[in-house]
């Protein structure tokens, strides 16, 4: 009889886990950052920027392989609670720190501003300090990677190529709500599908109808990951072409969507998809806002009717999805009340499980809901009963009291930032307005500007920013609880150090 074989492996959990994903993480930076040389074979005529994007990717990749040769022949053990959040903190930290690097070694960008837009990159936010007029195309290409990866969610990618048992904390400490398929490995493999071919049909769609293809495939990226980085200082008014516009709202709203809703689309099942929550509140709040924002830019500032409706219609999607996209010059001869309404939709922002930032349509769904269910309390009889449920994905679900309490939680915590960092920039000088605009921008991920966080600006200003971009893509909780557990560890540590007794 043969012996059974003894697993003498060594278990590894804690921070030795975390370091060994972290060596993964750096590796994948890496490639991130060697991508845009692709561009090269494109337009060799910028290959003396090549050394911008290999000193820093291939030291990433060196430095995260000698680190992930922890986890090398050894049995991968637990991650404590609340660990996985420390992972994909130190995840994103990583990668925005690594890809900032190309912008710091040209010469033209400070740490703050290369850490601002890479963070605006990854965040699919869209504010930027590149005069995309000047800059080669190998940097556009860079802000088009980061867009794309930070869309899908850099733990997305991970688990694509990577599957273990703590997969799934990891995807939804990213914020992602939705398993399309049972296999998490499959889910998102499904998810980066879906995602690639809405992108090679929008590059086709916008070369059909004028545009480069170098310029084609940045925009198709830049709107489905709701980013909004575009290759023309004009963004998309450069254009001035009600097609393009049209394949961009598309393209928006597909970005803006749940990819569960998604995989409903593409089977067909369209009563599902229009029964659903989000997609209700969604075409609701463009139903409304779309035609009272044109009928306030017909005062005063267009005088045809398909001029202001093409405009409203364009900048309320873009603001709603978060995408960031725009077709005015400016918003600074907007009128106050235009400016509310886009606060508003900024601050509302997409559906869960999105590409795209904000308080999430579904958040603000369920508190109309309970705005509805405290009225027919108090109105109806006492022996009245009624069932407390949402339609999602072509059912009935109920509302936990533990869900609407971590929504109210959410919903304080997420205002209060905004106040705060809206106080911040009124500090060095803007108006209330202008500032309330732009930190509501950088917080929900959009992306249009008042101009404060322009190239010149305050560095406080930029790292203002940047955190708001920062803890608006990671739900802000995941940021809270990863910091928690982490100086908690470090208090436990210093206590052990102290006393020589080991918890």
């Amino acid at each position: 009889m043969n012996k059974p074989e003894i697993n003498d492996k060594i278990t590894i959990s804690g921070y030795t886990l975390i370091t060994g994903y972290l060596g993964i993480v750096m590796i994948m930076a890496g490639v991130i950052t060697l991508l845009p040389l692709l561009t090269l074979i494109f337009y060799p005529q910028e290959l003396d920027q090549a050394g911008y994007f290999i000193v820093p990717g291939v030291i990433s990749i060196l430095a995260g392989y000698l680190t992930s040769l922890v986890l090398r022949g050894k049995k991968l053990g637990n991650l404590e609670r609340n660990q996985e959040m420390i992972v994909v903190v130190a995840t994103w930290m990583i990668t925005i720190g690594v890809t900032a690097a190309p912008f710091v070694l040209t010469g033209n960008y400070t740490f703050t501003q290369a850490v601002f837009e890479t963070t605006s990159g990854l965040s699919t936010t869209g504010l930027s300090v590149v005069d995309t007029a000047m800059a080669p195309r190998i940097f556009l290409i860079h802000r088009t990677v980061l867009l794309f990866f930070g869309g899908i969610g850099l733990v997305l990618v991970m688990t694509s190529v990577l599957s273990d048992i703590y997969g799934m904390r990891l995807y939804n400490a990213e914020g992602h709500s939705d398993r399309l398929l049972p296999n998490l490995l499959e889910s998102a493999r499904l998810i980066i599908g879906i995602y690639s071919g809405y992108i090679l049909a929008g590059t086709a769609l916008y070369v059909l109808f004028g545009m480069s293809p170098f310029d084609a495939f940045n925009h198709s990226i830049a709107a489905l990951s709701t980013g909004g980085f575009s290759t023309r200082p004009e963004s998309i008014g450069f254009y001035d072409s009600a097609a393009i516009e049209m394949i961009t709202i598309v393209l928006m709203l597909l970005g803006g969507t749940n990819f569960l809703i998604h995989l409903l689309l593409l089977r067909g099942k369209i009563r599902e998809v229009l029964f659903h929550c989000e997609t209700r509140i969604t075409l609701f709040l463009l139903a409304f806002f779309s035609p009272l924002m044109l009928v306030l830019l017909m005062h005063g500032m267009y005088n045809e009717v398909s001029t202001g409706l093409r405009t409203a219609v364009f900048q309320a999607v873009s603001a709603l999805t978060t995408t960031g996209f725009q077709t005015v010059e400016t918003f600074q001869t907007w009128s106050s009340p235009l400016m509310l309404i886009m606060i508003v939709l900024m601050l509302i922002g997409g559906s869960a499980g999105s590409t795209a930032g904000g308080l999430k349509a579904y958040r603000v769904y369920v508190i109309l809901k309970e705005m509805k269910w405290k009225l027919v309390r108090d109105i109806c009889p006492n022996r009245m009963v009624f069932t407390e449920t949402i339609p999602r994905y072509g059912k009935e679900e109920a509302v936990t009291s533990r869900e609407k309490e971590q929504i109210h939680t959410f919903v304080c915590v997420y205002l209060l930032l905004f106040l705060a960092g809206t106080f911040v920039f009124c500090l060095f000088g803007y108006s209330v307005q202008d500032s309330m605009f732009e930190f509501a921008s950088a917080l929900s991920t959009v992306g249009l500007s008042m101009g404060i966080t322009a190239y010149d600006a305050s560095p406080v200003i930029h790292w203002t920013a940047s955190a708001g971009m920062f803890l608006g893509r990671l739900e802000v909780f995941a940021v809270l609880i990863g910091a928690a557990r982490m100086f908690s560890d470090g208090k436990g540590k210093a206590a052990e150090r102290k006393t020589g007794i080991r918890r």
